[in-house]
C-alpha cells in the first residue's frame, strides 16, 4: 500500500525528512533565524517557532495542488484545545529573480483565489462575500482565517521580509479569542506588538492596519500591505466563486 506523504509539515520535518526541496530547507532556515531573533516584534510568532507550535507547507511555482489539503489538515488541529494558538506558514518557491512588490501581491491573491476555488465548503451564511464589506474575511472549510503576505520585496517593512520566498501566514480567527481588537487584553497585546514592529521597521504602523470589525477598515487591505505609509488603493482582486 502506498503511503500518502503529509502536506502539512512540523519543525522536525525540516531535519528528518529527505524529500523536501533544497530551496525550502534554505528558506525555512532563514525564517527560523529571523522569527527567533530576540528582538523580533511578534511575540506569538517567536514563541510558537521556539516551542514547535507552528505548522508549515510549501508550493512550487508550477504546482499548488497540495495547498488545500495542507490548510484543511491544519484546521483539524483546532479540534484539540491545546492547539488554539497555532499558526500556519506557507512557503512559495522563489521567483527565478526577485520581483517588485506588486508581483508578489498579484501572486498572493492568485493563491488565495485558487484556494477558494478548490474549497468544497460553502462560506457561513452570515459571512459577507464582498471584500469591500467591513466584515469580509477569507473563509476556507467554513473557517474564517486572517492571512498575511511576507515577501523579499519588502525593504522598509523588515518584519514582512522573511527570506527569498513569499511566505503566507495563516491565522484562524479563533486564535484571537480573548485578544480581539475591542477587548482589553487584545488592545494591550496589539499595541505592544505594533510598537515593536514600528521599532523594527523604523516606520509608523501602516494606515491599513486596524482590527477586525472596524467599520472604517477593509480587512483585505491588511492581508498584503505596502512597503510604505500609503493606503492600499484599488479594488480587491479576490472574487467569490459562483456556486
Amino acid at each position: 500500500m502506498q503511503t500518502t506523504i503529509p502536506a502539512l509539515l512540523t519543525k522536525e520535518d525540516f531535519t528528518n525528512r529527505t524529500d523536501l526541496p533544497d530551496w525550502l530547507l534554505r528558506e525555512y532556515k532563514t525564517f527560523h533565524e529571523t522569527v527567533t531573533d530576540k528582538t523580533f516584534p511578534c511575540y506569538f510568532g517567536r514563541s510558537g517557532e521556539l516551542k514547535g507550535e507552528l505548522r508549515y507547507a510549501y508550493i512550487s511555482q508550477d504546482d499548488w495542488s497540495n495547498l488545500p489539503g495542507a490548510v484543511a489538515e491544519f484546521l483539524t488541529l483546532f479540534e484539540d484545545p491545546k492547539y488554539k494558538r497555532h499558526g500556519l506558514f506557507v512557503f512559495v518557491e522563489p521567483f527565478a529573480s526577485e520581483g517588485q512588490l506588486d508581483a508578489y501581491r498579484k501572486q498572493f491573491w492568485e493563491i488565495l483565489q485558487y484556494l477558494h476555488d478548490m474549497d468544497d465548503t460553502e462560506w457561513p451564511e452570515q459571512a459577507p462575500r464582498d471584500p469591500d464589506h467591513y466584515l469580509w474575511d477569507f473563509n476556507f472549510k467554513g473557517e474564517p482565517i486572517f492571512i498575511f503576505g511576507n515577501a523579499p520585496a519588502y525593504k522598509q517593512r523588515r518584519t514582512r521580509h522573511l527570506g527569498n520566498s513569499m511566505v503566507l501566514g495563516f491565522q484562524p480567527r479563533r486564535i484571537f479569542e480573548g485578544l480581539t481588537g475591542t477587548e482589553k487584553g487584545g488592545i494591550m497585546s496589539r499595541e505592544k506588538v505594533r510598537e515593536r514592529v514600528e521599532k523594527w521597521d523604523e516606520l509608523p504602523t501602516h494606515p491599513d492596519i486596524s482590527h477586525f470589525g472596524d467599520p472604517e477598515h477593509n480587512e483585505w487591505k491588511q492581508f498584503f500591505i505596502g512597503d510604505d505609509v500609503e493606503p492600499v488603493k484599488g479594488k480587491c482582486p479576490f472574487s467569490h466563486k459562483e456556486l
